[in-house]
Order: structure tokens, then C-alpha cells, then sequence
């Protein structure tokens, strides 16, 4: 447990589904945590699957990114971003004179190390989940779950990660 926080619950698993708006578009969700602000409530982050669509088989190639985010974002983040918590890229390269085509797959870590004790802490009320495709005829989406507990900040502890997350968005 970090230091300056205490559980205030058990382990839970939040399940999310974000469908893209349109064919290629970026579309961003949130996801509400109803997390008490009142009582300095932040959410300890042990892990999060993501489980993106995989791409259309195309005369091009296609894709299909997604994360997710404490903040909210303008376009799919990247495991540099300071908010991004979690990614997953699933791509079909084509070589357009003969058709042939291979699949790639790349996703940060489902489930952290054993020594690692969390992955992150959320301090407002809802992260974040984006996805989008590129190339394909159909709309995409990603599908997951984030892990934690809730926990209860002290007054110090709480205000920095507020403002922490809100200034690094």
C-alpha cells in the first residue's frame, strides 16, 4: 500500500466497451469511478487489460489503437504520455502487389510483476479509454478492465495528486 493511503475497499474490476463512432474516427469514453471527493477518495491501480477489435483484412494496411488515460485526451495516447496507463495496437501490413498480408500485435503489460505493488493511482473521479482505426471499412472498438481498490488519501497526499494529474493533462 503507497504510503499516506489506506483501503477503503476490496479488489475490483471495472469492465469497459468503447465502440469507435465511425469507421477510422477517434472516440473517446469516460468511465465514472464515483469516487468521493468529500472523503479524498483516490483509486489504487493494479492492472488493465485491453482488448482492441482486430483490423480488416484490406488491399492496405490497416489498424486499430487504443488506451487508456487518467485525463482526457485529443487522439490515442502512448506509454510516454504522463497520464497513459495502458495501450494496445493490433496491425495487418499488406503487400498490395501480391496480396499478402501479416498481423502484429503490441500491448503494454497486462499484469504488472509481482514486486511491482501498483501500476498507478487515479485521484479524480473517471480515467479514460480511447480507440481508433485507420484503413479499415468496418468500426472498430476495444473492450477491457481496469483493476484496484479504493483507498483514502490524507488531506497533503490527496491535493498533490490532484493537482498533479490535472496540471500534467
Amino acid at each position: 500500500m503507497p504510503k499516506g493511503l489506506s483501503a477503503s475497499s476490496s479488489t475490483v474490476s471495472i469492465g469497459f466497451s468503447v465502440p469507435e463512432s465511425a469507421a477510422n474516427t477517434f472516440t473517446q469514453e469516460s468511465v465514472d469511478l464515483n469516487l468521493s471527493p468529500l472523503d479524498r477518495e483516490v483509486f489504487v491501480v493494479l492492472a488493465v487489460n485491453l482488448d482492441p477489435e482486430s483490423p480488416d483484412f484490406e488491399a492496405t494496411p490497416t489498424f486499430t489503437n487504443c488506451s487508456l488515460t487518467t485525463t482526457s485526451q485529443t487522439a490515442v495516447a502512448t506509454l510516454g504520455d504522463a497520464n497513459c496507463l495502458a495501450v494496445a495496437q493490433q496491425r495487418i501490413q499488406v503487400e498490395a502487389a501480391n496480396g499478402f498480408g501479416v498481423s502484429f500485435q503490441q500491448q503494454s503489460l497486462e499484469t504488472p510483476p509481482s514486486t511491482l505493488e501498483y501500476i498507478g493511482i487515479i485521484a479524480t473521479n473517471d480515467f479514460f479509454v480511447q480507440v481508433t482505426g485507420g484503413g479499415n471499412t468496418n468500426r472498430k472498438g476495444v473492450s477491457g478492465k481496469l483493476y484496484g481498490y479504493r483507498a483514502v488519501a490524507s488531506a497533503d497526499i490527496y491535493a498533490a495528486l490532484v493537482q498533479s494529474e490535472v496540471l500534467s493533462a
